[in-house]
């Protein structure tokens, strides 16, 4: 969206230092500026502010500070964390459209693409980048979608209770899609019911003339419905669902293809994205997607369309070795269970699953990791930890290693590589992919 710097400067009650500009959406990294951005530099682990002079020379219109400015247009502002808060508000007002919100354990950041394909196909449509989901990206996403948008995608994350409601109060959603809840950074809430609670926020601050789209197939996501003040649509695989699937089947690429039923019709639907529980995720996208007035046709084409993200379930293939299932973005037992049986289900000699820790899951730490364990065994999947003891003896303690043991493997053995972010596995994935001679081949690239 587009904004002079003096109307910024008004609304947040800083002061403009040099001209008056137009500057044109926002970034925090200096790195990924565009010409005529507003810079927001975050004090964190890194001080944004000793990147202003950078982001000046990459294009920034225009920065705000909470220092002494240092050349080119400025507006000071006693925080600017704060302050982008309160532009997301401003961006939010302007915002003629709507918005939908998206939260739950799983699934965010696939089905907010999913979404966005299929509102992209009959609306001007904007969402937010990567997984943009915390009191930055959120007012990011606002401040970044055109000025004639219909309807703006946000993922909304929480690392503790109140986090969503603030952010539903940026941004006001229309439409709530709840996926799922589970034990994901379960430390932050103390169970599964201050999870569940979390994610209900989204619910609570529809208006009554929204929209809330609740997994049915997950009870505690069923149960926000009673503490819905507006219209419920549910989704899942079960015959109670308004929107579900049928006839799912897998492909030996694990694309899914299943029969899509609706109150506005039947159709089927062929995903490019990888793994079972992807159905969900698609499914949820559709309810949204249809209950606005996206055609059943257009819908199936979108859901068809969207790729899987780097990270997320890849599968690869190398002539002469295993096939190897990549899906390290990050880890909580509900994803990790999945992507065991996404790889239980990959036609295969031999199954390994390389799992790094699933951090954030506080007293249940030991409990999950030795359930995923009992899991893996169950679908004759052998387990080795990367860099950990919690699923068992059998590890490996660096790139190396783990990389001697995947090329053990031969050509009609499968493996999964899997663990949260603080693991740093998408290092042995890259690292696989560059050893020996062969070029590598991603699926459905």
């Amino acid at each position: 969206m587009r904004f002079s710097t003096a109307e910024l400067a008004s609304q947040l009650q800083g002061e403009l230092v040099g001209p008056d500009v137009t500057v044109d959406g926002a970034s925090i990294d200096s790195r990924t500026i565009v010409a005529g951005q507003l810079f927001v530099p975050i004090e964190a682990a890194r001080d944004g502010h000793d990147f202003i002079e950078s982001a000046l020379e990459a294009g920034a219109g225009a920065y705000l500070s909470a220092r002494a400015p240092v050349g080119g247009t400025a507006i000071v502002v006693a925080d600017t964390a704060s302050a982008l808060e309160s532009l997301g508000k401003l961006a939010r007002a302007r915002l003629r459209g709507r918005v939908v919100g998206i939260t739950g354990s799983v699934g965010k950041t696939t089905t907010k693409d999913l979404v966005r394909a299929c509102f992209a196909s009959t609306f001007t449509t904007s969402a937010s980048i990567a997984s943009f989901n915390n009191e930055l990206g959120v007012p990011l996403t606002m401040l970044n979608a055109p000025d004639d948008a219909e309807w703006v995608v946000l993922e909304m994350g929480a690392r503790g209770p109140g986090h969503i409601r603030a952010l539903c109060d940026v941004v006001r959603p229309h439409v709530g899609i709840v996926t799922s809840v589970a034990m994901a950074h379960v430390e932050f809430f103390g169970d599964l019911g201050g999870v569940a609670r979390a994610k209900g926020e989204l619910v609570g601050a529809l208006p009554p003339d929204g929209l809330a789209v609740l997994n049915v197939d997950d009870e505690r996501v069923r149960a926000m419905a009673d503490s819905s003040p507006c219209e419920v649509l549910g989704f899942g695989l079960g015959p109670d669902a308004a929107v579900r699937a049928g006839n799912v089947v897998l492909d030996g690429e694990l694309r899914p293809r299943f029969s899509l039923h609706s109150p506005w019709g039947d159709t089927d639907v062929t995903l490019e994205l990888r793994g079972a529980h992807q159905v969900s995720n698609a499914l949820a996208a559709a309810a949204a997607a249809l209950a606005c007035g996206v055609p059943l046709d257009a819908v199936a084409g979108a859901l068809g369309s969207v790729p899987a993200a780097s990270l997320r379930m890849e599968v690869r293939r190398r002539q002469g070795r295993p096939v190897v299932l990549v899906d390290c973005y990050n880890a909580n037992p509900a994803s990790t269970a999945s992507a065991l049986r996404s790889l239980a289900a990959l036609d295969a000699h031999r199954r390994v699953a390389l799992l790094g820790v699933m951090a954030e899951l506080g007293d249940e730490t030991s409990a999950q990791h030795a359930s995923l364990r009992a899991l893996a065994d169950g679908l004759g999947i052998e387990v080795v930890g990367y860099r950990t003891d919690l699923f068992g003896p059998s590890r490996v303690d660096d790139v190396d290693e783990a990389v001697a043991l995947l090329r053990r493997l031969g050509p009609d053995d499968a493996a999964l590589i899997k663990g949260s972010r603080v693991t740093r596995l998408e290092a042995v994935a890259a690292a696989l992919d560059a050893a020996g001679p062969e070029a590598a081949v991603t699926a459905g690239a």
